[in-house]
């Protein structure tokens, strides 16, 4: 187990898939995890808490709960995080049009991929510190220019209007001196992003991490894919 740094991350959404990957990463690189999960049930993030001498602990909270999110913010009260990174989303069946969508599934995917991940950093940002970075987990389909082929309309249209509403915040906090970030992680191999994705975990999650730890005390909001690269809005 690396020796424990000062340094504090705070991951929203870490029970599986990505989130709990890059608790394990930053785990790996000496960093604290304050990791959240949904309900009561056992998760492979309490695994990994178990291993972890400490440096992982667990809350709970359901980010489509708005008093859940304030209880959440009023137990962390008097703590501070180099980074928020928010990883939420969910997926619809991806051959589904706007057409064909209903009315609860469109609210369902877009309350969870856009409304509840900016509720958290609204909620959440005072605990970041003064040159820390504040993140949430986009994806490259929420790239307006990049729509050439269709397909997966609603989730493309969540992570749009996830990417504007930060983009949003951001013009609200001009003037603030932490790095701002929408991360497209690529295509992974994951519950939710299928077998056939292009990227494992190995892959993508150690890359991103690389880009969030390199953001550190450059202010402004950037759209950046798991290498780096500038994603067009």
């Amino acid at each position: 187990m690396p020796a424990s740094s000062d340094k504090f991350i705070l991951l929203i959404g870490a029970s599986r898939g990505l989130g709990l990957a890059m608790a394990a990463e930053y785990l790996n690189r000496g960093w604290n995890v304050v990791g959240t999960v949904r309900g009561t049930a056992r998760t492979q993030l309490h695994d990994l808490a178990e291993k972890s001498e400490g440096r992982v602990e667990i809350e709970t909270v359901d980010i489509n709960a708005p008093d859940q999110v304030a209880a959440l913010r009023a137990r962390l009260e008097g703590k501070t995080f180099d980074t928020l990174f928010v990883n939420a989303g969910v997926t619809n069946n991806p051959a589904e049009t706007i057409a064909d969508v209903t009315t609860d599934e469109f609210v369902r995917v877009m309350v969870t991929n856009a409304l509840s991940p900016m509720r958290v950093v609204e909620a959440l940002h005072n605990l970041v510190s003064p040159t820390g970075v504040i993140g949430i987990m986009s994806s490259g389909q929420g790239s307006v220019s990049n729509n050439t082929m269709g397909m997966r309309e609603v989730y493309r249209g969540s992570k749009a209007a996830l990417n504007t509403f930060m983009r949003s915040f951001a013009a609200r906090h001009a003037d603030d001196q932490r790095a701002m970030v929408l991360m497209a992680p690529g295509w992974v191999r994951t519950d939710m992003g299928g077998p056939d994705g292009k990227l494992s975990i190995e892959e993508s999650v150690p890359n991103l991490v690389n880009v969030l730890l390199s953001l550190q005390g450059k202010p402004g909001l950037q759209y950046l894919d798991y290498l780096g690269r500038t994603v067009p809005w």
